[in-house]
């Protein structure tokens, strides 16, 4: 047999990857190899990642019209902090921050004070550390010291866990407990005190999909203003919702209409329909974001503001994000958002209907995100776990992860769709159909043994 010889483009494809063997996976190649093969290389190894439009896990976008490639290619050399180098890629930002101050009923939109981010975690730990840095100025001018901050949060996202690690701040987190899974004002007071930056409701809980009370939350820290002089701001996690009540739940009073609420972050990547990569954080007045967390930096010939927890990204997303503003407007959000919450209402009501399922959110707009959650009844013993369901949905491509509550639930199992633009009824109705195949299956061939948290799939943030 001859033996192979590097290929050049005119040779057939995978003769010329044969040729190089396998991928270089530890050592820097010596040469390099012709584009397509380089391409196809990778291209064969990523098929093996899911498929994205199955994933019935992650709240990201994993569709985007054709416009929106075609943007994020025409901006692929932008870098979003060199403003000086590219103004209109910045002003289109500052309209971004003008027309969700506007969304969320900030005082003055048009002053809109805000930065895009990374998504939603990086803008999340912006909104963390102003409050802290007003907490600080507020102990300081009190003669009082500043060594013991604490956050009062419900079951929240990991990006809070490691804000409050990363900047040494005590988090109380409200658990769940069985018949409340959420953060409640009760719940709130009980854990405020001097040393208290910030509470922060989410507007989404990742774990079921359910927003919490905000109004309720405002109303009683007033009173507590009241009773005691301490004056506790509201951070809110919209990292979900922050882009779908204002659409969806118009009557919902959580956001800048609510004076105590002082600053919001949202992700741009999912509900906001971009793609992934862009967040962001406003703050309701000027005087809500601490004048030392803004740099002016000195970049390339221009005198820059900066509010960041990093320097150089990509442009391409945020300019996708203003192209979804003006291709879609309030109507076009509130249609593409409000399809999503028809097909979770569908889906609830039919996996209610399928096996020994109780229903814990069921997608209703103004009570949490387009997703439906559920658990085994409390004493059914159906022969399987829902890790075992999850499991069995993955040979036909589909991610429905289990995942065990976090405390005080930690024994209760449950099961999360999120239905994202793209999970149209069509796609809905074929994986009922293999969920009722997977169900049979197991009703077929019992587990001896049920998957448990350990062994089924992972949960996604």
């Amino acid at each position: 047999m001859p033996t192979p010889t590097l290929g050049t483009d005119e040779d057939e494809l995978y003769v010329s990857q044969s040729a190089l063997g396998p991928l270089p996976k530890s050592e820097f190649p010596r040469a390099g190899s012709a584009p397509r093969v380089a391409y196809a290389g990778i291209r064969d190894e990523l098929l093996l990642d899911g498929n994205a439009r199955q994933n019935l896990a992650t709240f990201c976008q994993t569709w985007e019209e054709p416009e929106l490639h075609q943007l994020m290619d025409d901006c692929i050399d932008k870098n979003m902090v060199d403003k000086d180098e590219y103004p209109q890629t910045a002003e289109i930002e500052k309209r971004c921050v003008q027309m969700l101050a506007d969304l969320w009923n900030a005082p003055n939109p048009k002053a809109g004070v805000g930065s895009s981010t990374t998504g939603s975690s990086e803008a999340a730990m912006l909104g963390g550390l102003a409050m802290k840095r007003r907490w600080e100025a507020r102990q300081r001018a009190a003669g009082k010291p500043t060594g013991k901050p604490n956050i009062v949060t419900g079951p929240v996202q990991i990006c809070w866990h490691k804000f409050t690690r990363y900047w040494d701040i005590e988090h109380r987190e409200i658990p769940m407990e069985d018949g409340r899974l959420l953060m409640t004002a009760e719940e709130v007071i009980k854990r405020c005190d001097e040393n208290t930056i910030g509470v922060v409701p989410t507007l989404g809980v990742t774990f079921t999909g359910e927003y919490e009370p905000v109004k309720a939350v405002s109303d009683a820290l007033d009173q507590y203003e009241c009773d005691t002089g301490l004056d506790i701001p509201i951070h809110v996690d919209g990292a979900s919702g922050g882009f779908l009540a204002p659409f969806c739940a118009p009557d919902l009073q959580w956001d800048f209409s609510l004076p105590r609420v002082r600053s919001i972050n949202a992700s741009g990547h999912k509900f906001g329909l971009a793609p992934l990569g862009v967040g962001w954080i406003l703050w309701r007045t000027e005087d809500d974001l601490p004048e030392e967390m803004v740099f002016y930096v000195n970049y390339l010939g221009g005198n820059m503001r900066d509010i960041a927890l990093n320097f150089s990204r990509p442009g391409g997303q945020v300019v996708s994000q203003y192209y979804n503003f003006l291709r879609l407007g309030r109507s076009g959000y509130a249609s593409v958002h409000g399809t999503c919450y028809t097909t979770a209402n569908f889906l609830a009501d039919e996996i209610a209907q399928l096996g020994p399922f109780e229903i814990v959110y069921d997608g209703t707009p103004e009570q949490g995100i387009p997703c439906v959650c559920w658990k085994i009844k409390p004493g059914a013993d159906p022969g399987f776990s829902l890790f075992d369901l999850a499991d069995r949905l993955r040979i036909r491509g589909w991610q429905v992860p289990a995942y065990a509550l976090p405390a005080n639930c930690t024994a209760v199992p449950v099961q999360r769709i999120l239905v994202r633009n793209g999970v149209s009824r069509d796609l809905a109705e074929l994986l009922l159909a293999d969920i009722r195949d997977a169900l049979a299956h197991l009703e077929k061939h019992p587990a001896q043994t049920p998957l448990g948290s350990d062994d089924g799939c992972g949960f996604h943030h």
